[in-house]
C-alpha cells in the first residue's frame, strides 16, 4: 500500500505519522501558537525531527461552530507560511488542510504534495477535479453540513453503515476523474456525538472494506477530554491509548499534535506483529 507524494513512494505498510500546523488564531487546541513565521518554522522543525511524515497545514479552523473565513484571508494566511517551509525544510512533505478548489490550487501551485478535504469534495464541486489534474494523494474525510452546522447533524441510522455507503460515492467520483492516491478519514467529532465517535473507533476495522489507507484523527479531541473531564491540553494520554486502538484496527496514518508520542506508538505497535 503506497500513495505518490511528489514522485516519493510512500510506503504505508508500516502506519506514518502526519504532524498538525494550525495558522488559525482559534483552533481548539494550538490556536494563535503559530502565528509568527518564526514559531511557525520552529514547530516545523520539532516536528520533523521528532519523526513526522507529513507536515498537515490549515488555515481555516474547522472545530465546531468555528467562524467563517473567506478564500482570500485563508489563502493569504496560508500561502506565505507553506512558501517559508518549502524554503527551510525543502524535503518535507505538505499536506494542505482545506476544503476549497482555490485554496488547494495555490498551495499545490505552492509545492504542496497532498490535499486534505473535510468535506470529500461536498463544499466545493471543483476539489475533485482540482486533485485529478495535479495527480496528488488526496484525503477524503467524512463530514455533514459545514464546520458551523455540523453539530446539529449527527443523526443516523447505523452511523458506521452511513460513512461507508459515503465513502463508497465518493471514492467512485475520485476513481472516475483518475485521482489515484485516496485516504480516507473517517471523522472522529465532525457531525458526530461522542458515543457516534467510540462506535466508529470500535468498528474501525471495517473501514478496510475499502481497500484504502485509514487515517485517524483522533488527537486532542472532545470525545477524549470530554470522557475523561480534562482539558485539550492534558488529553495526550488518551490520545496515545486511542492512537493505538486505530493502529490495530488498520489506520496507516495518525494526525497528531504530538509527533514523537506518535511515533513511538507505530513503533511498540508494529513491533508486536513481528
Amino acid at each position: 500500500m503506497t500513495i505518490n507524494c511528489l514522485g516519493n513512494l510512500i510506503d504505508l505498510n508500516t502506519p506514518k505519522v502526519m504532524g498538525i500546523l494550525n495558522l488559525t488564531p482559534n483552533s481548539f487546541y494550538d490556536g494563535g501558537y503559530y502565528s509568527t513565521e518564526k514559531a511557525m518554522l520552529r514547530q516545523v522543525e520539532k516536528m520533523l525531527d521528532e519523526g513526522a511524515d507529513f507536515i498537515d497545514i490549515g488555515a481555516y479552523s474547522s472545530k465546531p461552530s468555528a467562524d467563517f473565513v473567506g478564500t482570500a484571508e485563508e489563502i493569504n494566511r496560508l500561502l506565505p507560511m507553506l512558501k517559508s517551509v518549502r524554503q527551510h525544510f525543502p524535503d518535507a512533505l505538505i499536506s494542505v488542510d482545506t476544503f476549497r478548489s482555490e485554496v488547494a490550487q495555490a498551495a499545490l501551485d505552492a509545492g504542496a504534495a497532498m490535499i486534505n478535504d473535510i468535506a470529500a469534495g461536498h463544499l466545493d464541486e471543483k476539489m475533485l477535479d482540482t486533485v485529478a489534474k495535479y495527480q496528488v494523494p488526496y484525503i477524503m474525510m467524512h463530514m455533514k453540513g459545514t464546520p458551523q452546522s455540523m453539530v446539529s447533524l449527527a443523526q443516523y441510522e447505523d452511523v458506521v453503515k452511513e460513512i461507508l455507503f459515503y465513502f463508497s460515492e465518493r471514492v467512485a467520483q475520485a476513481k472516475k476523474l483518475k485521482i489515484n492516491d485516496i485516504i480516507i478519514d473517517p471523522g472522529f467529532g465532525f457531525a458526530k456525538t461522542l458515543e457516534q465517535n467510540y462506535e466508529v473507533l470500535q468498528k474501525l476495522e471495517l473501514f478496510q472494506i475499502l481497500e484504502l489507507p485509514i487515517l485517524a484523527g483522533l488527537s486532542r479531541k472532545s470525545m477524549i477530554y470530554k470522557t475523561l473531564g480534562i482539558s485539550a491540553q492534558e488529553a495526550l494520554n488518551g490520545t496515545t491509548v486511542l492512537n493505538t486502538i486505530a493502529l490495530s484496527k488498520g489506520a496507516k496514518i495518525l494526525r497528531v499534535h504530538d509527533v514523537k508520542e506518535a511515533v513511538e506508538t507505530i513503533k511498540l505497535t508494529h513491533h508486536l506483529n513481528y
